[in-house]
């Protein structure tokens, strides 16, 4: 019987070893191959590069490089690349969190977003806390996270979205399944000079504050639990739309 084929990409960089250790996770469980960016493309979000063409190459067997966003790796490799459609689409093990809102903008979660948008079953995972990073649970946890998706697949237009906090396995008090968090960043601007006397600016990040929901990612997480998040494609607010629709007259009218 032929291994199921797992696509396993992130937003880091080839070089991570994060992307390393996650398919070193999942060779147990299928054929892997790895398209990733050739450097980091954190916070790319959901971007496809339409105005110049793209460049790939092998770096090992199995193992590409592109010159892209990772959203870029996932189509190149499944609309172009391998030679079969991949059963699975894995994106991480990404070198920090992706909670809350932050799922807009990584590039992480995007490139399982564009599996998704394949019909492909995936799932993003990210491993907490800051270097020196420890992705011994996570790469387990990725591992038979794979074998169940494999084995009971997913409702069309979803995936998961999946946290761990940093620390040992035995610091690990669960899994939980969660919703959403929800997080004000208070955006720091560092505007200066340039040596031609050019005005230039950085965005920065103060520490973010997260709402008590009881019940989202960044609590499992906080409570040293690993989250996982079932994230919908559809974003449509079904509950105003109802209300909407009783505005439709009044936008006909001139």
């Amino acid at each position: 019987m032929t291994a199921p084929a797992i696509l396993v990409t992130n937003d880091d960089g080839i070089h991570s070893e994060g992307l390393r250790a996650l398919a070193e996770a999942l060779a147990h469980v299928g054929e892997v191959t790895v398209v990733a960016p050739d450097r980091e493309r954190s916070a790319a979000g959901h971007a496809l590069t339409l105005h110049r063409p793209l460049r790939a190459s092998e770096v090992a067997p199995g193992w590409h490089r592109v010159d892209g966003t990772p959203t870029d790796c996932v189509t190149l490799a499944v609309m172009g690349m391998l030679k079969r459609r991949p059963h699975l689409v894995v994106a991480g093990i990404n070198l920090g969190a992706n909670l809350g809102d932050d799922v807009t903008y990584s590039g992480t979660v995007s490139a399982a977003m564009e599996g998704i948008l394949l019909g492909i079953p995936a799932f993003a995972i990210s491993q907490g806390g800051g270097a020196p990073f420890e992705f011994t649970v996570a790469a387990d946890f990725a591992r038979r996270l794979a074998g169940l998706l494999l084995e009971q697949g997913l409702p069309p237009d979803t995936l998961l979205n999946v946290n761990v906090p940093a620390g040992p396995p035995e610091s690990i008090r669960g899994v939980a399944l969660t919703r959403q968090g929800r997080r004000a960043y208070r955006e720091s601007i560092v505007e200066k000079l340039d040596p031609r006397g050019k005005t230039y600016y950085w965005i920065g990040g103060s520490e973010p504050e997260w709402e008590c929901l009881g019940d989202s990612d960044y609590d499992a997480v906080t409570a040293g639990k690993i989250s996982v998040t079932p994230l919908r494609l559809d974003l449509t607010h079904y509950e105003v739309l109802t209300t909407l629709r009783g505005w439709e007259e009044r936008l006909r009218d001139p």
